[in-house]
């Protein structure tokens, strides 16, 4: 059952969801989490955890059980089929850190729902948010079947089709790549390195082949139209057309598939009076680069700890400035998720001149090390401040 009122009422409980009640949660704040479905997800779907976002869990005491679940990947390679066009090494970063975590996004709100339940909290399912409505003093919020909860704050978590940001009116520009993307959680063997997260470049379009616990790869690839429910067959094709060819990869079974199309989009603002938004609610973009979650997940805890001086006292103008800081770090991350969704699709006849090009980059240290900082989010290390800044 809801409660009548509570300070902060967060809708959705996806990773970033639950970021934000761990964190609000950690700081006593009274947070109710409803979710529209009866059971959390039980498939991998986002699987990449980067340092950065790794870093600013540690707090929170949630990095540490998802370090010892997930594998620790310390390379990341651009290739052409078997040819290496940028290798970049993550165990030099100076960090805790210094590797990228593969690891399923249902271990990673599994142990996200553990932390929130230790510290006292839980989520409500299923509750559908209907309606909201905003005031000077407050939100109310309406749930399917007519129950209201009367919110200070309001943190839409509920990702692309966000009935936050739609409630609330808030406008969610950009588009829609025209490839569809399939995604296989599969069972491999053969030539794909076992501590590597590698995309593949090639004229039939891109794939991204990663290791996961449990012996599992994960694949994830653009294509014209996916099948709804990939199998072993589609997977190989994949991988006997994109990936390895001196020691081709074998696709013994398809543990998990689903298929999804990509938008590049970013909300008019993060923050409309009292309510807020975060993580897919908020941007969405291309899968490459591995991005998204880490990127929400930012969001989610930058935000907790601005609203949290807000309760204490602080101004409310705080929450401007969170939300004006964090549009452009979207921005640049779907530009950069655009940028190599473009580069690894490109035609045959542009293909020799863009090896070439990566290639000699792909020598260059400083490049590198640029890159390896930018994947692994420690270009967008913030400072906790007055202003709520980054």
């Amino acid at each position: 059952m809801l409660p009548t009122t509570t300070e902060v009422l967060i809708v959705g409980a996806g990773p970033i969801g639950l970021s934000t009640a761990v964190a609000l949660t950690q700081q006593g704040r009274d947070v109710t989490v409803i979710d529209n479905q009866a059971a959390g997800a039980n498939t991998s779907r986002a699987a990449v955890v980067h340092a950065h976002t790794l870093e600013i869990l540690d707090p929170y005491g949630v990095s540490a059980p998802m370090v010892a679940r997930g594998v620790h990947t310390s390379r990341f390679t651009i290739r052409d089929r078997d040819r290496i066009l940028i290798p970049v090494e993550f165990s030099e970063l100076p960090t805790k850190y210094p590797y990228t975590l593969m690891i399923s996004q249902a271990d990673t709100e599994a142990i996200l729902l553990d932390r929130l339940k230790e510290l006292g909290g839980t989520v409500l399912r299923p509750y559908t948010l209907t309606t909201l409505e905003q005031d000077g003093d407050g939100v109310t919020a309406t749930v399917e079947g007519g129950e209201r909860v009367r919110a200070s704050y309001v943190v839409g978590a509920d990702g692309m089709h966000s009935t936050v940001r739609e409630q609330t009116g808030i406008g969610f520009e950009g588009g829609t790549y025209a490839e569809s993307f399939t995604l296989a959680d599969v069972r491999l063997s053969g030539g794909v390195p076992q501590n590597e997260v590698i995309l593949y470049f090639s004229p039939a379009g891109l794939v991204v082949v990663a290791p996961l616990p449990d012996g599992r790869h994960r694949i994830v690839a653009t294509v014209d139209e996916a099948p709804q429910h990939p199998d072993a067959a589609f997977a190989q094709g994949l991988l006997d057309a994109r990936g390895p060819e001196a020691a081709p990869a074998v696709v013994d079974e398809v543990v998990w598939g689903s298929r999804f199309r990509v938008h590049h989009r970013i909300a008019d603002t993060f923050r409309s009076g009292r309510v807020l938004l975060a993580g897919d609610a908020a941007h969405v973009h291309s899968p490459a680069g591995g991005q998204g979650m880490n990127l929400g997940i930012e969001d989610a805890v930058s935000m907790s700890q601005t609203l949290g001086r807000v309760l204490d006292g602080g101004s409310p103008d705080l929450l401007d400035t969170w939300a004006a800081s964090r549009r452009p770090v979207a921005q640049e991350v779907v530009a950069l998720a655009s940028r190599l969704t473009r580069i690894a699709t490109l035609g045959r006849a542009r293909r020799p001149l863009r090896n070439t090009v990566l290639g000699l980059l792909g020598r260059v240290p400083g490049v590198r090390n640029r890159l390896a900082w930018r994947l692994a989010g420690l270009t967008r290390r913030w400072t906790e401040n007055a202003d709520g800044g980054r």
